[in-house]
């Protein structure tokens, strides 16, 4: 008997298996055929020089000159990739708590749910295709912009609480940082649609019967959270923190990206920024390597 149970499961966990690989496999048909080759050149380019002719281009080996210029003769690039990473960290931090708490609010009954989850991803939608591009090329928006900045007389309270912090000898790094958060929490709001719905959709799995046993018992509701929300979902923290991760590191208005578009558009050394988009990327994926091998630690698997 217990070698049926034992046939079923494994056989379940076959098939879905299965269904997994089949969900993914026009993305991996799609990355073979359109990716491969343009990463591959992308790498070959990154130890030569390229020069641009007419219509075409000529790559001279050089060996590793480009790694070399990057790390020790550009004056920038190593700072902007050091404040890159922890400003990655810092800000997947960020959005990994202000979408989880959004989606334990959203996942409360309560009138007009629906209207407020909608809101929610609403950032989602605008900040995507053509409304992006209406968002930040537009001079309506930049003049409506300017004028609630000069409505306020360039008043900020998280300024004036660090100069209050400051003069109290209590204005350190890690205040600065979460200060500048709150200043940006606009960006961080845009970048939590995703996130949200991931972690709704992991809540509402949670079996109601599980939270009223655990109130019968006398468990409180932080109690609740720690014992039984973080574990039922911790495998949805660590889907999050992937999509996270990579999000945040495609952003084109980050410093890093921004020095990287430089040398290629303003310098049209393509042989360099090839080898400083592959430095990035090796920097990314160790990120989440690193990461992602801790957060497993922590992830519950159930049946």
């Amino acid at each position: 008997m217990a070698k049926l149970k034992r046939k079923k499961y494994v056989g379940l966990q076959k098939r879905k298996a299965i269904s997994g690989y089949l969900f993914i496999a026009p993305f991996i048909i799609g990355f073979l055929v359109f990716m491969i080759k343009p990463l591959i050149q992308s790498l070959y380019m990154s130890f030569c020089e390229v020069t641009v002719g007419a219509g075409q281009f000529e790559q001279a080996w050089i060996g590793w000159k480009n790694y070399y210029f990057a790390f020790r003769q550009d004056a920038s690039f190593p700072q902007l990739l050091t404040e890159g990473a922890l400003n990655m960290f810092v800000y997947t931090l960020a959005i990994m708590v202000f979408s989880f708490f959004v989606a334990l609010i959203l996942n409360q009954k309560f009138h007009g749910r629906a209207l407020v989850r909608a809101i929610f991803f609403l950032p989602v939608i605008l900040s995507s295709g053509v409304m992006l591009g209406v968002e930040t090329d537009n001079a309506v928006m930049d003049s409506m912009q300017a004028a609630i900045q000069a409505s306020t007389s360039n008043v900020s309270i998280t300024e004036t609480i660090q100069v209050v912090l400051r003069t109290a000898g209590v204005g350190v790094r890690a205040f600065e940082t979460v200060f500048e958060i709150i200043d940006n929490i606009y960006d961080v709001a845009v970048a939590s649609g995703i996130q949200i719905i991931i972690f709704l959709s992991g809540l509402q799995t949670i079996p109601s019967s599980m939270y009223e046993a655990a109130e019968i018992e006398g468990c409180t509701a932080w109690e609740s959270l720690w014992k039984i929300t973080f574990p039922m979902i911790s495998s949805i923290f660590l889907v999050n923190w992937f999509y996270t991760v990579v999000d945040y590191c495609m952003r084109s208005d980050s410093a890093i990206m921004k020095k990287i578009q430089g040398v290629m558009i303003l310098q049209l050394n393509y042989g360099l920024t090839a080898a400083m988009s592959w430095i990035y990327f090796v920097v990314v994926l160790a990120f989440v390597g690193i990461t992602s091998a801790l957060i497993s630690r922590g992830v519950y698997y159930y049946e």
